[in-house]
């Protein structure tokens, strides 16, 4: 086998469009894949008598010898040939003789190569849920620590309301669950067989379409043969999905960036998982955060060029599909890395500084909602009583002080409902407490999605 095209070919291929070409330097990949989807193929030529049991038999014991060898790192494919798929095929062909030559029968590489990065995404999709569920595993232990321990609530990056911290870890939880989700869904069409659509026309070869699918473990098969070898949507929900994966990494690298300054202290990375700084000997800087920040827009790059090469191309198969094989497969290894990098951090790398968290919630003005709502509980209109605590809050300002430093006469002052009781309902634990709503920061809510969470993810 001299070349993958047929003898209507006289002349030789120029040597750098040869290279230029060429895929197997990256979809080498998809090897194990490969040889299992010719070895579903081999069976079912087999089952409806296409090629007969002896044949079977010698192309299936080949494409496993080939396997074997190539986990035993007895070979690594490179040029000259085209692809994993051609490289395997004239192995096959080199080991077993001419029946080798029968194994591509009914089929295209068109189809064989929608079918094998199925395979691999469809392995890889399962690998990534697995490593999230990790990260959220620890993003709960984390949380369970410190169900207690309060921390500044933000808006607009301005002090807004206390929290208790395990509120605010667990809104990741929330996150990757969705991401999860997401992951669960797209699987669903990934695990969609195109094998047996050949070319872009199927085949008047007797095969089993259904046969190969469940083989090799999809759920169902492309109805229509055009679009089982020219669709690429699951590639690209995929990689929107990991985007949005690396979204929230990315924002949950942020707020751990902002912890560890001095500006905040509200954490401290440990050694092992900061660096230090060449020329500043006291540095220690956050490069697993900053990284994962970073690989963030490389991700959007990715779906940004899968959708570029498909949206001007019609149909069936062209040769910009080569093109979409990098863009998954470092996509999934970027997000594997980040997602297990988070992992190591937050499990290693990240002690929270409770002393300073609380004494955060002490030296602001995130209680006065409290104080209105204190004045609603006295029959005061939400908008009268609004406008009373903003008055209070400008005073204190221009005295410097706080909330907690005016007496109970200068409170009255204000508005004569407020009693001795404020203080206590604007002490921040309290304040915290007091949020009882469904979803809310109250510690007996907090503590029931503790006990939801740990059934989800540890039972």
């Amino acid at each position: 086998m001299s070349k993958t095209w047929s003898n209507r070919f006289e002349g030789s291929l120029d040597q750098f469009i040869q290279r230029f070409n060429s895929s197997i330097n990256f979809d080498k990949k998809l090897i194990l894949e490969d040889i299992d989807c010719s070895i579903a193929h081999a069976r079912m030529l087999c089952s409806t008598k296409v090629i007969t049991n002896d044949d079977a038999t010698k192309i299936i014991n080949g494409l496993e010898k080939i396997k074997k060898d190539f986990e035993n790192n007895m070979f690594d494919p490179s040029q000259p040939a085209e692809d994993i798929h051609y490289f395997i095929e004239e192995k096959l062909i080199n080991l077993i003789g001419d029946v080798g030559k029968k194994l591509h029968t009914g089929r295209s590489r068109n189809d064989q190569v929608g079918t094998d990065i199925r395979l691999w995404l469809r392995k890889e999709i399962d690998n990534i849920n697995h490593l999230t569920i990790g990260l959220q595993k620890v993003l709960f232990l984390e949380a369970e620590r410190n169900l207690y321990t309060l921390i500044p609530g933000y808006t607009h990056l301005q002090r807004a309301q206390p929290l208790s911290l395990a509120h605010h870890i667990m809104a990741y939880l929330e996150m990757f669950s969705r991401d999860r989700d997401r992951l669960m869904d797209v699987r669903k069409r990934v695990n969609i067989s195109p094998l047996g659509a050949a070319a872009l026309a199927g085949t008047k070869i007797k095969i089993d379409r259904y046969l190969t699918a469940n083989e090799l473990g999809f759920e169902d098969i492309y109805k229509n043969s055009i679009d089982a070898v020219s669709d690429r949507d699951f590639a690209i929900e995929f990689t929107c999905a990991s985007s949005l994966i690396m979204v929230h990494l990315s924002r949950l690298s942020e707020e751990i960036i902002l912890w560890v300054t001095d500006e905040f202290s509200f954490a401290t990375l440990t050694d092992k998982c900061a660096t230090g700084s060449s020329l500043m000997p006291q540095k220690k800087n956050p490069d697993v955060p900053e990284l994962i920040r970073g690989k963030t827009g490389r991700v959007y790059g990715n779906l940004h060029a899968l959708l570029t090469i498909v949206k001007g191309l019609p149909l069936a198969y062209n040769k910009d599909f080569q093109e979409d094989k990098e863009p998954i497969f470092d996509t999934v290894k970027t997000v594997k890395d980040c997602l297990s990098a988070m992992t190591i951090l937050i499990n290693e790398g990240l002690e929270f500084n409770k002393d300073n968290l609380m004494n955060a919630v002490e030296e602001d003005f995130s209680n006065a909602t409290d104080l209105a709502d204190y004045l609603v509980e006295k029959n005061v209109p939400f908008r009268e009583a609004y406008q009373i605590v903003g008055n209070l809050v400008r005073t204190c300002l221009e005295r410097q002080c706080l909330i907690k430093d005016l007496t109970l006469n200068e409170l009255r002052g204000f508005h004569v409902d407020f009693e001795n009781d404020i203080f206590e309902k604007i002490s921040p634990k309290n304040v915290v407490d007091s949020r009882k709503s469904l979803g809310g920061t109250g510690f007996d809510r907090v503590s029931e999605e503790l006990k939801n969470w740990k059934n989800e993810l540890f039972h």
